[in-house]
């Protein structure tokens, strides 16, 4: 039977959909006319044009398969029209999950966020039964993904076997676009970061969290959520990582939250003058107020989930963005040094 991947020119889709193809899988991918292919051009997969905003297409992309691996998310932390974000990811997961119940799917899983996750309170680390409301989340992809969570929710309460997996920060090779913490990572690399904010955040390595989704699959009970975490992680202990592969130094100055929003809400200002994206998103700030720590206890003990260190996914994504161009490659000889050592 064939499994399907969307998402799968993307970031953690693509990783997804190259660990099932090694595996032996039949993989059919959806992807958008429109979308670049160029991190499966390689993988021996089927393709289904499609859009999760389109019903009939989707119909056509589950025809026969067995499991589907929804990954597609429209990740943006700002958007000119924030309709967008909605349409894709909760729309969109809705228009999925009714096609799957109507073909017959065996297994669903849903790809959802650590931002679903609730801050840490009350002195503990949060996890899959802490808590939230919709009221919590900050800005509209947050918002967007707690309200797809609650879809698939339902689709499991109507019978589909949805299992879902909350992936923390996933850093390593391929993040093409790249991702809000991509842009850290490049930002450093090209000495465009002069100071940080003190923030934190669960990490995983990508190729990691990746394999929780097929042990998901497997392994996880419908209905219920697994949190694909590795090691909680302030920002500037990242940076200062970075800092030890790279040979470039790490910035010394910590910002206050306050000056930090202050620069946000100037630089919102002056791109909707200049009518281009914001280099710092207003909701990346906000988010920024809390360490987003949680407690990954669930899925290494339920699915046997068992994420390497992220140092070293660190360096594979250093030397993944050198050797395409995000990074001067006059830097590659150090990390390659480094990455031998």
């Amino acid at each position: 039977m064939t499994t399907l991947v969307t998402g799968a020119t993307g970031f953690l889709g693509s990783h997804v959909a190259r660990l099932l193809v090694q595996q032996g899988t039949a993989v059919r991918l959806l992807v958008r006319p429109a979308s670049s292919t160029r991190l499966v051009e390689d993988l021996p997969a089927e393709r289904a044009i499609g859009d999760l905003r389109d019903p009939s297409s989707l119909a056509r992309a589950v025809a026969g398969v067995e499991t589907v691996y929804h990954v597609a998310a429209d990740y943006r932390l700002w958007a000119r029209n924030p309709q967008e974000i909605f349409e894709s990811n909760v729309r969109g997961t809705k228009n999925l999950l009714d096609a799957a119940r109507l073909a017959g799917v065996s297994r669903f899983v849903y790809t959802s966020t650590v931002a679903t996750v609730a801050v840490p309170r009350n002195g503990s680390l949060p996890d899959e039964k802490t808590a939230t409301s919709l009221g919590e989340m900050i800005g509209e992809y947050k918002r967007s993904k707690w309200l797809a969570e609650q879809e698939a929710l339902r689709g499991a309460a109507a019978g589909l076997s949805v299992v879902i997996v909350n992936p923390t920060t996933p850093v390593g090779p391929g993040d093409s676009k790249p991702t809000p913490t991509g842009r850290i990572l490049v930002d450093f690399l090209n000495g465009r970061m002069p100071a940080y904010v003190d923030t934190g955040l669960n990490f995983v390595p990508v190729e990691d969290a990746a394999a929780g989704h097929l042990l998901a699959a497997r392994k996880g009970k419908a209905g219920e959520r697994y949190i694909l975490g590795g090691e909680n992680l302030t920002l500037k202990a990242v940076l200062d990582i970075l800092s030890r592969i790279s040979g470039r130094q790490a910035p010394r100055v910590c910002l206050p939250h306050a000056v930090a929003l202050a620069a946000g809400y100037a630089d919102a200002a002056l791109s909707a003058l200049l009518r281009r994206e914001p280099r710092i998103p207003l909701e990346g700030v906000r988010m920024a107020r809390h360490n987003m720590f949680v407690n990954t206890e669930k899925a290494r003990r339920d699915l046997g989930f068992a994420p390497g260190p992220v140092a070293a996914a660190l360096e594979r994504a250093i030397i993944w963005y050198e050797a395409h161009g995000y990074v001067p490659a006059r830097r590659t000889a150090g990390v390659a040094e480094a990455h031998a050592a």
